[in-house]
């Protein structure tokens, strides 16, 4: 039960006394301090504190002390202040605190960033914020362009950033002598690429699509393309696909073991256009795990695990082709480590702030990059391509057209969904 003391009425020093004795197993409690002060106060100046005998005053003073629930010693020092000021006033008291620098316009646009481009790591994140505000010339972006890898984090776990914000089929081994067993040297140079394929599920014996992902060793420019099935008739159309749509000249090709890849079809075209073929070693799973850490961080983060029935492979195809290979190539950081020996030829790698960027300001970067274009390439006009948007205006692009081809897959499948 809760008791509200709103009028304070004089009493008399045995009406006070008699109180105290009927309320000794009575607990109370004051509301707030700004109406406990105001009571005090108010009850101070009714019966004449100030004028009456030193035993009035301990009644008094008990009997505030009973009804705010406040202690003696803390009575004793409102009556203080009632005394020496005239009335009592709560203290204003201002706490130091850290200058507050990003706002929460500033959180808002990074919960933005993380949705449009799926909540990329704290330096790549980083890179896009600086190309927003420098690059593209988006005055919002001024104060995240300067914000450390480290603090993006701190801002994600804000609760201002919260509130805004199958199966698998393993490779199968097999023993054909096509390719040469070696990992590919491609010695600072573009047009080395690594392929795999990442399948999207079965349900109810039917295959789902296959995901064909290939990315280049040294500038991690990465082509995604997607066949209905798993033979000659429909990988060759789409790898010949995925080898045009690399602005540079390819000189390597890699795979696992998969029968996929390593057969006389994919042999004879790679042989007529003068790519070497090669192929992972045994019990050196290192040699392609660019692009297979690549399958889950890009493939399986935008398109998911779900069933994507065979029928939609044309239809994710355009997706790939349209959207998302142009945002992974000119508008998503990836991060190049810096590699490092000691004396015992021990090797490490780090990354740094400076080591993310597109695949595209990697390829620029390169010394004689022009050199390794295709004939009727130029940097000019993949420039245009680049700025055209900016990175999280394309990113916000792609992510609607990923929504809309899934709602479609799912509106169209010939199977029902699970339950």
């Amino acid at each position: 039960m809760q008791v509200h003391m709103q009028n304070v009425e004089p009493l008399t020093e045995r009406q006070i006394r008699e109180f105290l004795r009927g309320s000794e197993v009575i607990e109370f409690a004051g509301q707030s301090r700004t109406e406990v002060d105001a009571m005090v106060q108010e009850c101070l100046i009714r019966q004449e504190y100030f004028r009456q005998g030193k035993k009035q005053r301990g009644a008094i003073r008990a009997y505030l002390s009973k009804l705010t629930g406040r202690s003696l010693p803390q009575m004793t020092r409102l009556i203080r202040q009632q005394k020496a000021n005239g009335e009592i006033r709560l203290a204003q008291r201002t706490r130091r605190r850290f200058a507050t620098r990003y706002t929460e316009a500033d959180v808002g646009l990074l919960a933005e960033v993380d949705r449009a481009h799926e909540r990329l790591n704290g330096p790549a994140t980083r890179r896009i914020m600086q190309r927003e505000y420098r690059e593209f010339g988006r005055q919002e972006y001024e104060r995240l362009a300067g914000i450390s890898a480290s603090h993006i984090y701190n801002l994600r776990r804000s609760p201002g950033y919260r509130r805004k914000t199958v199966g698998f089929e393993h490779t199968k081994p097999a023993g054909v002598s096509i390719a040469e067993r070696r990992r590919p040297d491609p010695k600072g140079m573009p047009g080395y690429i690594r392929i795999d394929t990442v399948h999207q599920g079965d349900w109810e014996g039917k295959k789902g699509v296959y995901h064909i992902n290939a990315m280049d060793t040294v500038t991690q420019w990465e082509i995604a393309g997607c066949v209905e099935k798993i033979s000659e008739h429909y990988l060759l159309p789409v790898l010949e696909a995925i080898l045009h749509q690399f602005p540079f000249r390819i000189m390597g090709f890699h795979a696992d073991n998969g029968s996929e890849y390593i057969n006389h079809k994919v042999a004879e075209m790679l042989g007529g256009l003068l790519i070497e073929f090669t192929k992972s070693r045994a019990c050196r799973s290192q040699d392609n795990a660019l692009v297979e850490g690549k399958n889950g961080a890009v493939i399986r983060k935008h398109v998911g695990y779900g069933h994507i029935a065979a029928p939609h492979a044309e239809a994710v195809q355009k997706f790939y082709t349209a959207h998302f290979n142009p945002y992974l190539n000119y508008h998503r950081p990836c991060g190049f480590a810096t590699t490092t020996f000691n004396e015992r030829g021990k090797r490490t790698r780090r990354y740094k702030a400076a080591d993310y960027q597109t695949p595209y300001e990697k390829l620029k970067s390169l010394p004689e990059a022009a050199g390794y274009l295709k004939e009727g390439r130029s940097f000019e006009r993949l420039d245009v391509i680049a700025t055209k948007m900016s990175d999280t205006e394309f990113a916000k692009k792609m992510g609607e057209a990923t929504g809309k081809l899934l709602r479609q897959c799912k509106l169209e499948s010939p199977f029902p969904p699970p339950r």
